[in-house]
């Protein structure tokens, strides 16, 4: 597919700033969070620094971290990914943040709890047990976790707005909340994991429930203008079909609360944004959160690739895929930042190609070992 946006136009549509409560990005691109697994002991190093800082140098407006564990023993399970708790992992992100406004750009931590998802590898907490809504990792499974206590629910909650606040006094710009893909947050969002009789099990605004108590403490930890972002997905690792709201009105159900609670700006995941999330209308996931909640919103998925999903990860790589029907949709203002990943693990200078119209230079994305990506 050729690359027919026009330089002067991408430039005046992805340039422009744009305003997350009180953070003032300087244009419309974002890096989404993407994990590395490159921080032994749970601290991120220079080359963490360094790889974040290099992409903002390029052009990045709002850099979004991988995904960092918070301070709850069963937050997460590598030994590997980054934490935002301890004295050495906070004093490591504070110099990842510095770097990446020193390169110009703006920076938001998004803050993880992984819940009943588990995967082979290190354990710092041998003896944390996985836990969840319902002790479930799929729709229809067998118990195989713990059911969440009232007394884990404020622990969690407690955890993520002390990182919150932590993130603040650090200097970061904000914040984001991970509540997509099948982790801890969203399995309390979707029906299939959460089969609790309590007030928070049952219909979409309970199940809405834990995310917006953990909006509502990260947001009286913080300072008012402090950007709180709220990621989430209808699909889930476990499940490419799984969806949270078949319709706009189970959708708007889900959103109000957080954004009530005191969520800034939604960040909703897709595979492919191009795809309209209902019937009846061309508006993505994206478009339909902004329209619901009036919120800005980013979108994500496969932006700047021109290929399936699951292949690109498996070595069969994706071709360039043109950005005019992105840059049409920002035009019309369906919503309002879009971030960039693979695209951006493949070409640091993706950014910056694109703002300056050199778009012969964009190379297809291949897939490749990340210890490869710096």
């Amino acid at each position: 597919m050729t690359l027919t946006a026009s330089a002067d136009r991408a430039a005046r549509i992805l340039s422009r700033p744009v305003s997350l409560n009180g953070l003032t990005v300087r244009n419309r691109i974002a890096m989404a969070p993407m994990t590395r697994m490159f921080s032994p002991g749970g601290v991120p190093g220079e080359d963490v620094a360094s790889y974040y800082a290099r992409r903002a140098a390029a052009g990045v407006g709002l850099v979004i971290t991988e995904g960092t564990y918070v301070g709850h023993e069963s937050a997460g399970q590598s030994d590997r990914v980054p934490r935002f708790h301890g004295e050495a992992e906070l004093a490591g992100w504070a110099k990842v943040a510095d770097a990446v406004h020193a390169a110009g750009g703006a920076i938001v931590p998004q803050l993880w709890h992984i819940g009943m998802v588990r995967n082979a590898g290190d354990q710092p907490y041998p003896d944390a047990p996985a836990v969840g809504p319902s002790g479930i990792t799929t729709e229809g499974a067998e118990v195989t976790g713990k059911a969440m206590t009232q007394q884990d629910l404020d622990d969690v909650v407690e955890a993520f707005a002390k990182a919150a606040a932590d993130a603040e006094r650090l200097g970061f710009d904000g914040v984001e909340l991970h509540g997509a893909h099948g982790y801890l947050i969203d399995q309390f969002l979707w029906a299939g994991t959460n089969r609790r009789t309590d007030a928070y099990g049952g219909d979409p605004v309970a199940r809405t429930k834990f995310a917006a108590e953990i909006a509502a403490a990260v947001r009286a930890a913080v300072s008012p203008s402090f950007p709180i972002l709220f990621r989430y997905s209808q699909w889930k690792q476990q499940d490419y079909r799984a969806r949270l709201a078949a319709t706009p009105q189970e959708l708007e159900a889900i959103l109000t609360p957080l954004a009530e609670a005191g969520v800034d700006a939604f960040h909703a995941s897709t595979r492919r944004y191009w795809l309209p999330e209902f019937d009846g209308a061309d508006l993505n996931l994206a478009g339909w959160t902004k329209k619901l909640t009036g919120k800005p919103t980013i979108t994500v998925g496969s932006v700047g690739l021109d290929g399936d999903f699951d292949k690109a990860f498996q070595g069969e790589g994706a071709a360039v895929k043109g950005i005019d029907d992105l840059l049409d949709r920002m035009e019309s203002e369906e919503f309002d930042m879009v971030a960039i990943g693979r695209a951006l693990l493949h070409d640091p200078e993706w950014a910056a190609k694109v703002l300056d119209g050199r778009f012969g230079e964009l190379g297809a994305y291949e897939a490749a070992s990340l210890k490869q990506l710096t």
